[in-house]
């Protein structure tokens, strides 16, 4: 099969109403993708997607008044492929260098799947560049290492997690028959409503087959399980009991089968700050494009009120 181009910016900087540009963060290079002007909300994508699967909320916050912006993470789409630096803290590090370097002083920080873990990490380890955090997909970190070693159900549905441990065939899975495997987790962690029609679900594929990139978006995964027992990982989890102090929505698909409800819920008890817990009904592992409009209304409304409660 032959999949579609974008008409000048290749598998990653595909043509819309943004702007694409990189920037320099924490010894990387990034891209980012861009549209609107004021406060800025910075979005994180998960796993197997690349900025593209925010293309449905970038117009949406331009038009409410925010500089909106989605970046690709460390080893993802258009950003640096580095050896290294796929540890929680340095990609939160990368991140808010992110921020910095967009010459703003703090972020709105929306993140779905890994990108919500990433956010999270964000907020305790820089709080003063988080203004608000929006997460959907994925339990607080603490939440999701108790929920994968001592929930079977949920180590059962986190399979594709366990499954990243090995050694170099995972990233052969990946991108063989033209990524194929990108399109059918897509499809199987989506609720009834598809998440992406076939041709969006093409670009994602695209995007995986650009060199180094399957191995680079496991390479956090094979950190989040290897380092459980690790003097690092045990580090990391200690240092995420400082609580979240900025008002959080949490955001949370009932159908998701990847992080399930039970696990995503009682995340709040890490929050010191207004929590607004969120379940849309009938929808999968990716609401922001299962349901756009639901997904972009909740998010609108709640970074617009000057007083979210809990």
């Amino acid at each position: 099969m032959t999949l579609p181009e974008s008409s000048n910016g290749g598998p990653v900087r595909l043509d819309g109403p943004w702007t694409h540009r990189d920037v320099a963060a924490n010894g990387a290079r990034f891209h980012i993708a861009e549209m609107g002007d004021g406060p800025l909300v910075l979005l994180l994508h998960g796993f197997p997607q690349f900025w593209w699967t925010w293309r449905h909320q970038l117009p949406v916050l331009a038009e409410a008044g925010f500089r909106a912006v989605a970046m690709d993470l460390r080893g993802v789409g258009g950003s640096d492929r580095t050896p290294r630096g796929y540890d929680p803290a340095n990609l939160a590090l990368d991140v808010t260098g992110v921020i910095r370097s967009l010459g703003e002083p703090d972020a709105a920080l929306v993140g779905h799947d890994l990108g919500g873990y990433l956010a999270w990490t964000a907020a305790v380890m820089r709080p003063k560049l988080v203004r608000r955090l929006v997460v959907s997909s994925m339990p607080h970190p603490r939440r999701w290492r108790s929920a994968m070693l001592s929930d079977f159900a949920q180590s059962r549905a986190g399979s594709h997690i366990w499954g990243f441990q090995r050694p170099w065939l995972p990233e052969r899975q990946l991108v063989a028959d033209e990524a194929a495997l990108v399109g059918e987790l897509i499809e199987d962690w989506s609720g009834p409503r598809p998440a992406s029609e076939e041709s969006a679900i093409d670009v994602y594929r695209r995007a995986m087959l650009v060199p180094s990139t399957a191995h680079c978006s496991i390479e956090p995964y094979r950190w989040m399980v290897r380092s459980l027992a690790r003097p690092d990982g045990i580090q990391f989890n200690r240092r995420m009991k400082r609580p979240v102090r900025v008002p959080t929505l949490h955001l949370h698909g009932s159908l998701d089968p990847v992080m399930r409800t039970r696990s995503a819920a009682g995340s709040g008890q890490y929050v010191e700050a207004p929590y607004r817990w969120r379940l849309f009904d009938g929808l999968g592992h990716f609401p922001h494009e299962e349901d756009p409009v639901a997904f972009s209304t909740e998010l609108v409304n709640w970074l617009k009120d000057p007083e979210p409660d809990r």
